[in-house]
């Protein structure tokens, strides 16, 4: 069979594409780096047709690869021939620049780590002629964790030290194993976050690498692009899609990330365009929350968001369905086999949903149990890392889970405080809202979600600190909104008062809404806070004093069930009682008395 020529071969005559096809035909020995022969004829051809040509050269000396690019550059593809991963691929690259200029690029010291090869080398082109050549090899790890390049050059092209060349390949080959598989692994994946600009000073792409991080990727580059039409191809379009290709591969990238939602045709053409893994936004957040399920029930509702999410991309994802190593965007459930089909998903998702009927019939059982008391139910609800854990633990003792990480925390969370006037209530945190949170997540979460639809009163945490808050709250109440619980009593908390170069007054009111600041992390104006809800939650009660003969004990046990007893005497006519009561039981006790 014929070998061919790769790349981009548009316009170049017949005649050309066979004189490059020779280049196969050209062999080195094995202490030779690269012949005059070869150097010659890749110039000559790269005069010809004024744009780049690069060969891969295996270690035995044949030409394993040929591929034409632009006149700016060329695209290299992914290459391997040595099948340990602990060692280099056992190819060199050699290309041109047919700018004269010899010296490599960043994309190509990129691409010499990123793609572990042998060396990469270049040659400068002018008139057809070569004028100098660099190589660069694999070296040790600098104190930023990232491997260095060593470069040799400017060289002469017809006087190669090639014996030293091929020696330096060895030697990085010896400096690579060094490092185990194990400690590579456990690297994280470098991730460049691709999304349109927002508006209003909003920022998405900053929330995409806070969630980035949150998932354990390291960020190494971003892309914010001028809103325009999406393409139905590629997203981005084809040009921009070329550029962030040669921007992974300078940055060494394994992973892209898009802020918004891409569709199967559009991930798998990226892919295949950048060579890297791509996932958007929602597979980032449902990889974050398997991580950070704990109780059944999370993990339950996880994996049925993700399967969800997963079924109707399952035809050609192309490296999203074989990425069998792990990484972001492969947690939870998991692609335990590649030929999963649509009908075992179907029939795992109805599974899932009836297990998860009846996990929240039981929390239902539970939540009715502890409530038997009429005991009032304060909800914290907020956007991710305002502060709802932290403030948990502060009033409760809680002892959660408190990062500094969007979605630390995702099971819900149920303790008892005690109010001022020693009155108890229970106090529940609630799931993270965030910016564009998946629609699959919320119709999984919706029954844990719904616990704030009996609340008797609501703590919306917001982090003042962040130049964002308002965005943030806008976010939140369009969830409340579609929760049906926009009408429960509310109170602001205004958390992170702390970082503020002055700590307002604890508390105030804007229009029907009482806002309170407050540093969950020093304490200070929680009990401000406390005082409010405890004022809010008996806005809607009335205070009884009575005494209630002792023929009547019935309506004493009525009233510990249905309000909140402040006080307790036993006298010699009766039992005196000042209790809280709402105004539907008064009518109840009157009628026991």
């Amino acid at each position: 069979m014929a070998q061919k020529v790769n790349g981009n071969l548009n316009g170049v005559r017949a005649a050309t594409v066979e004189r490059i096809r020779s280049l196969y035909d050209i062999r080195m020995g094995q202490k030779e780096f690269a012949s005059f022969e070869l150097i010659s004829l890749m110039a000559e051809l790269t005069g010809e047709i004024n744009r780049e040509i690069s060969v891969y050269i295996a270690r035995d000396g044949h030409i394993a690869d040929v591929s034409v690019g632009s006149g700016e550059k060329v695209s290299m593809p992914f290459m391997r021939l040595v099948r340990n991963e602990d060692r280099l691929c056992g190819v060199r690259c050699l290309h041109t620049h047919p700018n004269g200029d010899g010296r490599l690029s960043g994309v190509d010291l990129g691409t010499l780590r990123s793609y572990q090869l042998d060396s990469m080398a270049s040659v400068g082109v002018s008139d057809g002629k070569p004028t100098t050549l660099y190589a660069s090899f694999i070296g040790e790890k600098g104190d930023d964790g990232n491997r260095e390049a060593l470069i040799y050059g400017p060289l002469r092209p017809y006087k190669l030290p090639n014996a030293a060349l091929i020696n330096e390949i060895y030697i990085a080959d010896d400096r690579f194993r060094s490092v185990t598989k194990a400690v590579r692994e456990a690297e994280a994946e470098r991730a460049v976050l691709v999304g349109f600009e927002g508006d209003s000073g909003y920022d998405p792409v900053d929330e995409l690498a806070e969630l980035a991080k949150t998932a354990g990727a390291e960020v190494v580059g971003t892309v914010r692009l001028k809103k325009r039409a999406i393409d139905n191809a590629t997203y981005i379009g084809s040009g921009k899609a070329e550029e962030l290709s040669l921007m992974g591969s300078e940055l060494e990238a394994d992973l892209f990330i898009f802020d918004d939602e891409l569709s199967a045709i559009q991930q798998r053409n990226l892919e295949e365009t950048l060579g890297a893994s791509v996932i958007d936004r929602t597979t980032l957040i449902l990889d974050i929350f398997a991580s950070r399920a704990q109780s059944r029930e999370g993990k339950l509702q996880v994996e049925l968001a993700q399967l969800k999410y997963r079924l109707p991309r399952l035809l050609g994802q192309g490296q999203a369905l074989s990425r069998l190593g792990g990484g972001i965007g492969t947690r939870g459930p998991g692609e335990k086999k590649l030929e999963i089909d649509r009908r075992r998903i179907r029939r795992r998702i109805y599974e899932l949903e009836e297990e998860l009927s009846e996990v929240t019939r039981q929390r239902e059982l539970r939540s009715d149990g502890r409530r038997s008391g009429s005991i009032p139910l304060i909800a914290l609800v907020g956007y991710t890392n305002a502060g709802k854990s932290t403030l948990l633990n502060k009033l409760t003792d809680a002892g959660v889970l408190a990062e500094d990480k969007l979605f630390a925390t995702l099971d819900p969370v149920v303790r008892q405080i005690k109010l001022p006037s020693g009155t108890e209530a229970i106090l529940s945190d609630t799931v993270g809202f965030i910016n564009k949170l998946p629609h699959d997540l919320v119709n999984a979460f919706r029954s844990t979600l719904e616990e704030v639809t009996k609340a008797d009163l609501i703590l919306h945490v917001i982090d003042i600190s962040s130049g964002q808050h308002e965005t943030q709250m806008r976010v939140v109440e369009e969830v409340l909104a579609d929760l049906d619980a926009g009408s429960a009593p509310r109170i602001d908390v205004f958390n992170k008062c702390d970082l503020l170069p002055e700590f307002p007054p604890f508390s105030s009111a804007a229009g029907e809404r009482k806002r309170v600041f407050i540093s969950a992390k020093d304490g200070r104006g929680t009990e401000a806070l406390l005082a409010a809800a405890e004022e809010l939650l008996n806005a809607r009660r009335r205070e009884i004093d009575t005494v209630i003969p002792y023929s009547k004990y019935e309506a004493v046990s009525f009233i510990y069930k249905a309000g909140t007893v402040l006080c307790e005497e036993h006298l010699e006519d009766g039992t005196h009682i000042r209790a809280l009561l709402d105004e539907a039981d008064l009518g109840q006790l009157k009628k026991l008395l």
